[in-house]
């Protein structure tokens, strides 16, 4: 299994601890949860149930379609047939009753899947979970439940920060991230997939670490025949994964969708306010919930753009797959099957290029401080940008503010190969960097930094950059 061994050590410690144990394993979907506890259980699971998808089933009747459901996992896991449960109360009580049937003392694990999409309105679901664990499952030191959940926002308004009858109840939670790059080149070689690294990074551009979509990718395709393959072909695997993916996990995908196409419009993303404004919405409480849930979900950042309140903070669109396909597929009026071969030196993929690999710096963070030596030092990182009546202004995407007195203010550049200053751009570099020492204390020192692909080119110019970060960098 490529990467999850930290993840896989505390399930297992976890299911060796001797008291009950109730867990709580959340991420975007597509990142591998099930893969994960089908992984390190395998054998071990007593009973397992997969939520229905909203997206799948008509809400007329959806309630009894998921005890249904529910009642059939039991019959699947050896419960002797009875009638089926009416209620979720007396489904879990018919799962209390199976697991006494069959206690011999030793450790009975029970994984529930998709567990946002069995709260349906009005349906108590959460006073019998809730009824469940509080009044069954936490007294019997052999018993383990797990929960998983794409709907992080559920997971975490409804489980991890419940303030009702499950209050401090979860006993351990695991967010699951999507790998970094330096996990897609070891998935991709797992699957005796040949990409450069230089490919690595732009399949990352595209389709983020989603080990599901990772999976997709042929080892007899080259990395253009693959994104067409994924994209751009009539049966293309992914075309229709953005609408599946809001359908499934957002109670308003419609309105979510809006929001996720507005960010998209502006690289520096927008204030709460700005989205209102531009999307129509009615409530300010409305949009701060769509937002607080997809900043759960990991397709948006909020964040304090540099010199700006606290109360101001931006929202940024971070995920690449949704970068990608409102960039090259929602806008595609006919089916080109072989659009990246044919584009793929083209200018617009040149320059879009450029703006994914920024995304890719800013989903690397951790990667680029290590390279700067100060992973150690409290930063904060953020957007910047300088209007002036007077003279040109600027917008930097990526400043590094840190509690050493040094901001790195950091140019990105994905280049085939070592980027070159030249004299007009050493200028700009230079008023940049001039812009910014005037909004910050006379302590503080600003330093021009490079990322970028293969390196630097040592010219009379390329002294401009104190530091220089290159793509190996980032696979660290």
């Amino acid at each position: 299994m490529v990467g999850r061994k930290k993840e896989m050590q505390e399930l297992n410690d976890l299911y060796n601890s001797n008291r009950a144990e109730f867990v709580a394993v959340y991420g975007r979907r597509r990142v591998g949860k099930t893969y994960l506890i089908d992984e390190t259980f395998q054998d071990r699971i007593t009973f397992r149930h997969t939520g229905l998808s909203p997206a799948e089933h008509e809400r007329k009747g959806f309630l009894k379609k998921q005890l249904d459901a529910f009642y059939y996992s039991l019959i699947k896991s050896g419960m002797s047939v009875e009638k089926k449960p009416k209620s979720w109360m007396e489904a879990f009580f018919m799962l209390e009753t199976f697991l006494n049937d069959i206690d011999n003392g030793e450790r009975q694990l029970v994984f529930i899947d998709e567990l946002p999409w069995m709260d349906t309105p009005r349906s108590g679901f959460m006073t019998a979970l809730e009824s469940f664990w509080n009044g069954w499952a936490c007294h019997h030191s052999n018993r383990m439940v797990i929960v998983c959940g794409s709907t992080n926002s559920w997971i975490l308004d409804n489980l991890i920060n419940n303030h009702g009858g499950l209050y401090n109840r979860v006993t351990y939670q695991i967010e699951l991230f999507p790998f970094d790059l330096k996990e897609c080149e070891q998935f991709f070689q797992d699957r005796a997939v040949a990409f450069s690294r230089y490919d690595i990074v732009q399949s990352y551009m595209a389709v983020g670490g989603i080990p599901y979509y990772l999976g997709y990718f042929r080892r007899d395709f080259s990395l253009a025949q693959n994104l067409d393959y994924l994209f751009f072909s009539k049966k293309a695997k992914l075309r229709d994964e953005f609408n599946r993916l809001f359908d499934s996990i957002f109670d308003k995908p419609e309105f979510m969708k809006k929001i996720v196409r507005t960010l998209y419009s502006r690289n520096t993303g927008f204030t709460r306010g700005d989205l209102i404004k531009t999307t129509g919405a009615t409530e300010g409480e409305t949009m701060s919930k769509c937002l607080n849930a997809l900043v759960a979900s990991e397709f948006v950042a909020k964040y304090i753009p540099f010199g700006r309140k606290e109360s101001e903070p931006y929202y940024k669109l971070i995920d690449p797959f949704c970068l990608f396909y409102l960039h090259f597929v929602d806008s595609q009026k006919e089916t080109n099957e072989q659009f990246w071969e044919q584009n793929v030196t083209s200018q617009p993929v040149v320059t879009w290029r450029g703006f994914a690999f920024e995304n890719v710096c800013f989903n690397h963070i951790d990667e680029i401080k290590r390279a700067l030596g100060i992973s150690g030092v409290a930063s904060t990182y953020s957007a910047w940008t300088k209007k002036s009546n007077d003279e040109p202004g600027t917008q930097v995407d990526l400043l590094i503010s840190r509690n050493d007195n040094v901001i790195n203010m950091c140019e990105m550049k994905y280049y085939g190969s070592d980027f070159m200053v030249n004299k007009d751009y050493f200028k700009v570099l230079l008023h940049r960097q001039d812009l910014l020492a005037q909004e910050v204390s006379r302590k503080v020192s600003v330093r021009n930094t490079l990322i970028t692909t293969y390196g630097l080119r040592r010219n009379e110019y390329s002294s401009v950059f104190t530091n220089v970060i290159t793509m190996d960098d980032l696979f660290n």
